[in-house]
């Protein structure tokens, strides 16, 4: 039976190459929740420093920081007053620019996040606003609207948030009386700008050059789908998202504020900004966009440089289910010439481990709230999670470590009620327990919490609790022993990286072909000559084919099997060259 043979041609990944981020293995930094320096339980730009050869040691080349600006903390940091300037809690300019540079000495790259949807509702501009009359020039900088009844107390369109409550807000006049209303996506806290505004357009590609000028070498651009509304504000009027995709196949409706065509204008200008620089700049999209198709537009040469591949990572753990999704991928990416991505997890979602840990059915995952009540097998959910890990790192693209990960955490799933405080918590009305479970501050050393996250004279606990338990999940306990999760990554990253350096075609540019048509629980492929990945995410062992194996998601038995649940790396044999001198 022939093989499927899938095509991309992603260059070597070198410090000095322009295309870098085609095959980065990019390290998230959740920086409330990395390290703390300074002693008040959150973690800071401090802490980051002090850990920056453990993220060199891992082997990535490159992290990505979740917000570092200043902020109310409305939304741990998605709610930003100003974006050219450190939050003190976080620490100084000066410590950010030294960060900066000794990432770079180190041989990784630095990515920040952007939030261009929405401001905090403590920014100048959005204060300005509410002291503005309607119709004014400083309104206009976001989507004030009358409200709809004779009395206007009715919101402007029915249109929710991603957080739970309705989206719009009814601020008072200088009077007194109630006014206008604010449109807001997500928390009140976090009002929405306008994108047809002259001054927010100006404003954002000022921010993109002050980091840029200072060495950052790109941007993460949180709800990147989102910054376009329809000028007339229409009721969705039951309509979903993704909008569904007519029979024929034809465009499916236009929504409102989602992922809308004019978004394209937006990225075709950041792509000139980050390309005027040498290096040139990169960009990845926090995208939610269901369909492969309209997600690789984001992707197009004069647009953004990647986006993050959500339907990769709410995949269950299923091998038709995961084949689909990276051929579908990997197909849909070499349209446009750009690279994949590959993601397992991150700060907005549960933990993949624990996702791992319950059975798997078709249904998407996202929430904690979808799997809490189902019992969990924990050492079924980290096998899993040990072989997902190496399956990804086999694949063809970028790939994104979401901090922990490494080190086999799972979801902390028993936060106190009375300590939670992602806004969802408040905004669903204690339905939805939100995402403090995967934020959840990292161990590094020790015994008991806080698991040397905090330094010794520390004045606070940790922000949020850890749990009990966590002293093998520790780096300093993991560290050296072969068979632990982080030993596994190291191992993982290394090889990825000498696998590309020493193969006659190298694993950044090799064609993946399917070696396996006959199980569809098994994943089995060949990277060129580099790497043969096979992955069985079957309950049944498997045949071990021939060759050397490489490394292990976990032991294997020795009797030419691969158990359930488990990945292998193997080499390639070289082909051999016939001998012209000898007769056929």
């Amino acid at each position: 039976m022939p093989h499927e043979s899938l095509n991309l041609t992603l260059p070597d990944n070198t410090f000095r190459d322009n295309e870098w981020w085609r095959s980065a293995a990019i390290y998230q930094v959740y920086i409330r929740s990395f390290a703390d320096g300074n002693g008040d339980g959150v973690g800071d730009i401090a802490g980051i420093r002090n850990r920056l050869s453990y993220l060199a040691e891992l082997g990535v080349d490159a992290i990505w920081v979740n917000p570092w600006y200043p902020s109310p903390m409305e939304d741990a940091g998605y709610d930003i007053s100003d974006y050219r300037s450190i939050e003190p809690s976080f620490g100084t300019m000066e410590q950010a620019e030294a960060m900066i540079a000794e990432a770079h000495d180190l041989g990784m790259r630095v990515i920040l996040d952007l939030v261009p949807n929405h401001v905090s509702e403590a920014h100048p501009w959005f204060q300005e606003a509410l002291l503005a009359q309607p119709g004014s020039a400083e309104r206009d900088r976001f989507h004030f609207r009358p409200g709809k009844g004779a009395a206007g107390d009715e919101a402007p369109n029915d249109w929710v948030s991603s957080f739970g409550g309705p989206a719009w807000t009814r601020v008072k006049d200088s009077d007194g009386n109630p006014g206008e209303w604010y449109l807001h996506l997500f928390t009140p806290g976090q009002p929405d700008v306008n994108w047809r505004n002259a001054d927010i357009r100006g404003d954002f590609e000022t921010t993109l050059r002050f980091w840029f000028d200072r060495g950052v070498d790109g941007f993460r651009i949180d709800v990147a789908q989102s910054l376009c509304k329809d000028a007339d504000l229409p009721d969705l009027n039951g309509l979903t998202y993704p909008t569904p995709v007519p029979a024929d196949g034809s465009e499916p409706v236009e929504h409102p504020h989602f992922d809308r065509d004019e978004v394209h204008d937006i990225y075709r200008s950041w792509r000139a900004v980050a390309d005027s620089y040498d290096p040139p700049r990169v960009f990845v999209a926090e995208a939610w966009v269901g369909n492969p198709a309209r997600l690789t537009r984001y992707l197009r040469p004069d647009e953004l440089h990647s986006a993050f591949n959500f339907n990769f990572l709410l995949a269950p753990w299923n091998g038709a289910t995961l084949r689909s999704v990276i051929d579908t991928t990997i197909t849909s990416h070499a349209a446009v010439n750009a690279s994949p991505t590959w993601v397992l997890s991150n700060h907005d979602g549960v933990r993949h481990l624990s996702k791992y840990a319950r059975p798997q059915t078709d249904s998407r995952t996202w929430f904690l709230s979808q799997i809490r009540d189902i019992p969990g097998d924990f050492e079924l959910g980290e096998r899993r999670a040990r072989a997902a890990a190496m399956l990804m790192l086999a694949l063809p693209g970028g790939v994104y470590i979401y901090q922990g990960e490494e080190l086999g955490l799972a979801e902390v799933e028993d936060i106190p009620d009375d300590q939670l405080q992602d806004p969802i918590w408040k905004r669903t009305g204690h339905r939805e327990r939100g995402r403090d479970g995967c934020r959840v501050p990292l161990p590094w050393s020790g015994d008991t919490a806080p698991y040397g996250f905090s330094p010794p004279n520390a004045n606070q606990a940790p922000w949020l609790p850890q749990p009990q338990g966590w002293a093998e999940r520790t780096v300093e306990f993991q560290t050296g022993k072969a068979d632990s999760t982080l030993e596994l990554y190291r191992s993982a990253l290394s090889l990825r990286r000498s696998l590309s350096a020493l193969a006659t075609e190298p694993l950044t540019t090799a064609t993946l072909t399917w070696m396996n048509d006959d199980n569809d629980l098994v994943l089995d492929f060949r990277r060129g000559s580099a790497l043969r990945c096979v992955v069985n995410t079957s309950s049944e062992p498997i045949a071990l084919p021939d060759g050397d194996v490489l490394l292990a998601s976990g032991p294997l038995p020795g009797n030419g099997t691969i158990p359930a649940d488990t990945a292998v790396w193997q080499g390639v044999p070289c082909a051999t060259t016939p001998d012209p001198t000898r007769a056929p």
